[in-house]
């Protein structure tokens, strides 16, 4: 193990220092997408060690429902603190979803009822965001649905979109950095028929992994101290944990392999490859499976985006140097690729996923919702306003196409990268600078990153009633009232 390690790092390295070529059959990421770790103006980005892979990675638990049936089933999440030994010897104050440390995964079905008992058990107030799942309002956990200590409240839905991976955080106004810093996050999986049938990699902690991955930054005594790091334009760690994991490593098997990366972090962007320049297959976004997989050596995401790849360990000739990198040359996640296998034989990634397109209408209409993001730190904007929780900035109707279009205005010292998200739905991007995106990004989306001077189109559709949160997913411009109101009715 040390000699794979000192490979790995090694490894990184001499990667940081070459440039990687790229093969001409392998599909490049456009510039909107590779212009990733540009924070803009004097932002303080530290560097991020480089795991040493001396721990096995913790896979959050899949949550055991309360009761189930055919058609609906019942789970309990309760937020809550406790202490966790993220470092030996010693217990790190942090907060959890049914643990003492971030979370669960929940598992339902398309066409389920899905009941779900919000527990607050902190002594804060708290909200629970489903985020990217298609759900009403009223039980979509923005900061209209807050849950004092010591109380609880059950929301009920239907679940009517596709296979994807989505998560839950906390969303209370002004206080969802923090809450996101100290730990509360889950995943929630959404699974349907048509992908079953799929032979994707899908044995959970076998050959399909979730791979929570945030920076965090720990004091002397190894305690998440906010207030210490704090920082308005979002705070930027240190350390990197993954699944909660310092120095992890992932034990796979020589076989195709399914990473669930979700970016976590509160305001850190990331740049991922395999240290190897091998590429890898993308087959899902933020809302599900692409319609066809696509091969990448490179794939950023900004805060709140998921995507999906494969990695097919079994063409590896060399695998004691392997490891998921990010940026040139920061070791996120060793790999230590075992002889045997681990999951199923009956694996094939299908050349045709899934068929979601921005139709020839959806193009031709003019755009209806306008939205300019603007500032930094204290001072962010949306068309010139913060946040009030008694305004309504947009309406909409319930089962219509508008299209909106986002603006990621610069200034005089060069802009930042904004994810813009709204809740409640999943959209299409229609062009990014009036041109198509990359073909990764034309599945469906709840996050969307516009680097500055960036102009990009949605087609966004709202098939749940309610008020809906839209917003910059870095937590702290978020906490600072850069969001806004839509309602749909």
């Amino acid at each position: 193990m040390k000699k794979m390690l000192f490979l790995i790092l090694a490894s990184a390295l001499v990667l940081s220092a070459c440039s990687a070529k790229t093969d001409g059959d392998v599909a490049e990421p456009e510039d909107h997408s590779m212009d990733g770790m540009a924070m803009g103006h004097d932002h303080h980005e530290p560097d991020l060690n480089h795991s040493t892979g001396e721990n096995e990675l913790k896979l959050p638990p899949i949550l055991k429902s309360d009761k189930e049936t055919e058609d609906e089933i019942h789970y309990t999440v309760d937020a809550q603190k406790g202490q966790t030994e993220i470092f030996d010897g010693y217990q790190t104050d942090t907060l959890g979803y049914n643990s003492s440390f971030l979370g669960p995964v929940l598992k339902v079905k398309k066409g389920q009822t899905v009941h779900i008992n919000t527990k607050n058990s902190l002594d804060e107030d708290t909200t629970f965001h489903w985020h990217g799942l298609v759900i009403a309002g009223a039980a979509d956990g923005g900061p209209h649905s807050v849950i004092k200590p010591g109380e609880s409240k059950e929301i009920t839905f239907k679940v009517d979109q596709g296979a994807a991976t989505l998560w839950f955080h906390p969303h209370p106004l002004g206080n969802t950095a923090e809450q996101v810093f100290n730990g509360l996050a889950g995943l929630f999986y959404i699974e349907d028929d048509e992908a079953d049938q799929l032979d994707l990699p899908n044995e959970y902690g076998k050959n399909d992994f979730p791979l929570i991955i945030q920076d965090k930054t720990f004091d002397e005594e190894k305690q998440l101290n906010f207030t210490e790091v704090k920082d308005e334009d979002g705070m930027m760690g240190d350390t990197l944990l993954v699944n909660g994991t310092v120095n992890p490593s992932l034990t796979i098997g020589k076989e195709k392999v399914r990473l669930r990366l979700l970016n976590g972090s509160n305001m850190r962007n990331y740049v991922f490859k395999l240290s190897n320049d091998q590429a890898f297959t993308q087959i899902a976004s933020d809302g599900g499976l692409l319609n066809e997989p696509i091969e990448l050596k490179e794939l950023q995401l900004t805060p709140s985006e998921r995507a999906e790849i494969v990695v097919d360990f079994s063409k590896l000739q060399d695998t004691d140097q392997l490891a998921l990198l990010t940026g040139e040359d920061t070791v996120v996640l060793p790999f230590n690729v075992k002889e045997e296998r681990t999951g199923g034989d009956n694996v094939n990634i299908p050349k045709q996923m899934n068929s979601i397109a921005v139709t020839d209408e959806e193009k031709s209409m003019k755009v209806t919702k306008e939205i300019v993001l603007d500032g930094m730190a204290e001072d962010v904007t949306i068309n010139g306003k913060k946040l009030d929780i008694d305004r309504i900035d947009f309406t909409q109707k319930k089962g219509e196409v508008e299209v909106w279009e986002i603006y990621n205005k610069p200034d005089e010292m060069g802009g930042m990268i904004h994810p813009f998200h709204i809740h409640g739905t999943q959209f299409k991007v229609i062009s990014i600078n009036d041109e198509l995106p990359p073909e990764n990004l034309r599945g469906y989306k709840d996050t969307v990153s516009l680097d500055s001077g960036d102009r990009v189109k949605l087609a966004v559709r709202f098939d749940e009633p309610g008020i809906f949160m839209y917003h910059c997913h870095i937590l702290e411009h978020e906490d600072n009232g850069m969001m806004g109101q839509v309602k749909v009715e």
